[in-house]
């Protein structure tokens, strides 16, 4: 990789990948679960590992997000080809929804009366006493954003390998290290 930053870019990407494919699976998994009762105590493990792995793409999704913006406001408008503009507002509409799904998830574990606790050290604020209506509207929110998500991805995915059987080289450096 000739450019700066670009191993980190790489590493992000397929972190973030990865643990979206994971966070997919295991919400079918964690919700498949029968509800807690004195004799079924393990749910709070998966969920808990959901959580955290939303929360840990939040956190680094914000920063991929900052220095896109950054990286966006160095170059001049008119040297960004339209190609670039466009891979620019897709990977930012990306980041907006992996956001959104993640605040929404956060926000309604919040209200449900589910505390969260990032990786088992530190316990996260709820916003407010536990609601019913707030967790329900936050659930739904969670819900369809994730599967806009899920959609734009699937777009992602077919735009990368319309580009890979090309041999344009825009894929490349997604796969090397």
């Amino acid at each position: 990789m000739s450019d700066k930053g670009g191993r980190s870019k790489v590493f992000f990407h397929w972190l973030i990948a990865i643990s979206i494919f994971f966070l997919f699976l295991s919400s079918w998994w964690m919700l498949a679960l029968p509800l807690p009762s004195e004799n079924f105590t393990y749910r709070q493990l998966p969920f808990q590992l959901h959580k955290n792995i939303g929360i840990t793409i939040l956190a680094v999704t914000t920063y991929l997000l900052a220095t896109r913006s950054f990286k966006v406001r160095r170059k001049s408008l008119s040297s960004i080809t339209k190609p670039g503009r466009l891979r620019d507002r897709v990977h930012q509409s990306i980041y907006f929804l992996i956001a959104l799904c993640c605040i929404s998830g956060y926000l309604s574990s919040s209200y449900s009366g589910w505390g969260t606790t990032i990786w088992w050290v530190v316990d996260l604020p709820s916003w407010a006493d536990e609601s019913d209506s707030l967790n329900i509207f936050f659930s739904d929110l969670h819900l369809w954003s994730c599967w806009v998500l899920l959609s734009v991805i699937v777009g992602h995915i077919g735009v990368a390998l319309y580009h890979a059987f090309r041999n344009d080289q825009d894929t490349d450096e997604m796969y090397r290290w």
